[in-house]
């Protein structure tokens, strides 16, 4: 639709033009985007303010993990956060910069950060990219399925783990 606002292309066509992306940033509904058949959630054990343990028993590939942070369809981190990405022009300011995370931030903090926000502090506006309950305004064909997989929070924490 010429002159409407971007919406994020995971939803079906029939919900694209209806649900602007900045209407979904606005009220911290990012989190209810989920491509379709995404794999089920792995269980993962929450220590102080961190997940120590992998999601995936390995390490994430950065490359990968840079892609999904600058992806304007897949981890929409540039809508909230700037980083060392000079080639967006568009960056949001209302979340931390990205640039240092992996200096003010462990592994583990990273990942619970990406699973789930809310768990460290509960008005975070920080959407869950790894929790599936909970959530409101899903459309059906999407509930149940996480943001991201397991393999892709790997790859994020790996990237942002460059940062230093």
């Amino acid at each position: 639709m010429p002159g409407s606002a971007p919406t994020h292309p995971r939803f079906s066509a029939s919900l694209r033009c209806a649900v602007p992306l900045a209407a979904l940033a606005g009220i911290g509904l990012c989190a209810v985007v989920a491509a379709p058949g995404r794999a089920e959630l792995v269980p993962y054990k929450i220590v102080g303010d961190a997940i120590p343990q992998s999601l995936t028993g390995a390490k994430g590939d950065p490359v990968r993990g840079r892609a999904i942070v600058s992806s304007r369809q897949m981890g929409m981190c540039l809508l909230c956060h700037s980083g060392p990405f000079p080639e967006d022009k568009f960056q949001g300011n209302i979340a931390p910069d990205l640039g240092g995370a992996g200096a003010r931030w462990s592994e583990g903090q990273l990942r619970l950060r990406i699973v789930d926000a809310g768990k460290i502090d509960p008005n975070s506006i920080m959407p869950p990219y790894y929790r599936v309950d909970g959530l409101t305004r899903v459309p059906q064909a999407l509930r149940g399925k996480p943001v991201l997989t397991a393999v892709e929070i790997e790859d994020v924490v790996a990237y942002l783990m460059t940062l230093k």
